[in-house]
């Protein structure tokens, strides 16, 4: 299941770190070149690019939204929907694909109830997949919060996720 978290609570979370949202921005002093920058460091303290956020550094960098927007979603590293406090990326490049991949992001779907690009219900994980991670001789490879695990299946998959429960 996906968690759609409430529009009032979220807001409630955002005016609460309004002051800190200013500060980060503020930080930039201001320079248009640095928007991907900037928005690695919101992405950085939300976990994901706060619509309302982006609203802001649109208006205090005076740059479009539409151009801000453009930015956040031309980068597959942005997110625009809220991410859980653990990403886990499983690769489904070709050798992670045949040394059974697909079979990891199954067994995740089942155990936590979400697909890939969706986030449990509590906020613990996010699923998403890659094409390939560069790392063929180790497949299949699973990476939680950047930390690779290599050669998986079944059992060792468990207990990687457990260490996050």
């Amino acid at each position: 299941m996906v968690m759609e978290l409430d529009v009032t609570q979220l807001k409630t979370i955002l005016d609460g770190q309004a002051e800190k949202i200013d500060s980060l921005i503020d930080s930039y002093s201001g320079k248009r070149e640095e928007l991907v920058s900037l928005l690695q460091d919101v992405q950085a303290e939300f976990n994901y690019l706060p619509r309302d956020v982006i609203i802001k550094v649109s208006e205090k960098l005076d740059i479009p939204l539409s151009q801000v927007y453009s930015v956040a979603t031309f980068f597959k590293s942005f997110s625009l929907q809220p991410r859980g406090r653990h990403i886990v990326t499983v690769c489904l490049g070709t050798a992670c694909h045949v040394r059974k991949g697909q079979r990891m992001v199954d067994i995740i779907e089942r155990k936590y109830g979400v697909k890939s690009g969706e986030t449990t219900d509590d906020m613990r994980f996010t699923l998403e997949t890659v094409n390939c991670l560069g790392c063929c001789a180790l497949g299949p490879v699973v990476v939680v919060d950047g930390q690779y695990h290599s050669q998986m299946n079944a059992d060792k998959l468990t207990k990687v996720l457990e260490k996050y429960q």
